[in-house]
């Protein structure tokens, strides 16, 4: 999916304190670049949201020293990556795209702090079912696309980044939302910590690409991305329910592992091709 608007910015690896050193470090960027520290980077530029996404820009060092914790060290970078998204790009009477899982939890709170200590007028999009409780626990203003169609500021997770900042999406069945959210915004954030680096796709996350598809296209799908790019599709199964799981959309997800690397642009923009009952099925990239 191209992205539209001047900016995509990727927060990623912040690291919570290693045993025997002092303070902490948050890192973004893709590659080898995470993981530098005391710093973060941030890259506006151009990108697509997913596979073939590719960001480059300039490097700003900030400082991050978190203090003991009892939480891991992945809930901690994922609460010191959600709340740097915030603090450094939110700002007063925005229009907010709100993304769907765990690390996102920690980016609403620190909105909400904000709204309670700085007065701030916000508006927020939500991306999935879960997105929109969230916007009503913390009781932030709820919107939706028919009343604020143009979003200032998007900001969502991912299950995988590789060195060239291309995402997997999707684990968390929300990706179609996510998409169609981050696709009407002028800025783009992803935050994920340091289990989501990856050098190539695939290399933690082991559960597939998600493709999003209406029931009735479900195998033909699976046949014509196999057939094309190899590995093998599952249909994704309910853990709580008997058959597939449903998304809020009342769709299938299909999890295609793939069996080497591709040039996933080119990939992105096929498996968007593929008829799904007259409409697209939306890939997790």
């Amino acid at each position: 999916m191209q992205r539209p608007g001047p900016f995509s910015t990727l927060y990623g690896r912040v690291l919570a304190p290693l045993p025997g050193r002092a303070g902490g470090a948050a890192s973004g960027g893709g590659g080898n670049s995470w993981g530098v520290p005391g710093s973060h980077v941030q890259l506006p530029g151009r990108s697509q949201f997913g596979a073939g996404s590719t960001s480059t820009g300039i490097r700003e060092t900030n400082t991050v020293c978190p203090g003991p914790s009892a939480m891991s060290k992945a809930e901690e970078a994922k609460k010191l990556a959600g709340r740097a998204a915030v603090e450094n790009h939110v700002r007063n009477n925005q229009v907010l795209g709100i993304g769907s899982g765990s690390t996102i939890v920690h980016a609403v709170q620190r909105i909400a702090e904000r709204v309670e200590q700085e007065n701030l007028k916000l508006v927020c999009i939500p991306t999935s079912f879960q997105a929109r409780q969230l916007i009503l626990q913390y009781g932030l203003t709820l919107s939706d696309l028919d009343r604020h169609p143009e979003i200032d500021l998007a900001i969502d997770g991912a299950d995988e980044v590789d060195a060239d900042l291309n995402l997997i999406k999707g684990g968390g069945g929300c990706l179609t939302q996510e998409k169609i959210v981050a696709g009407n915004a002028s800025r783009f954030i992803v935050i994920a910590d340091f289990r989501k680096d990856s050098k190539n796709l695939g290399d933690q996350w082991h559960k597939g690409i998600p493709i999003e598809v209406i029931p009735m296209a479900y195998v033909p799908v699976s046949r014509t991305v196999t057939q094309k790019f190899g590995g093998v599709i599952e249909l994704r199964m309910a853990v709580n329910k008997a058959g597939p799981v449903v998304t809020d959309n009342g769709n299938f997800i299909l999890d295609w592992k793939f069996d080497r690397v591709h040039k996933w642009s080119e990939v992105n923009i096929a498996i968007k091709m593929i008829p799904g009952k007259g409409k697209k099925p939306r890939s997790g990239f």
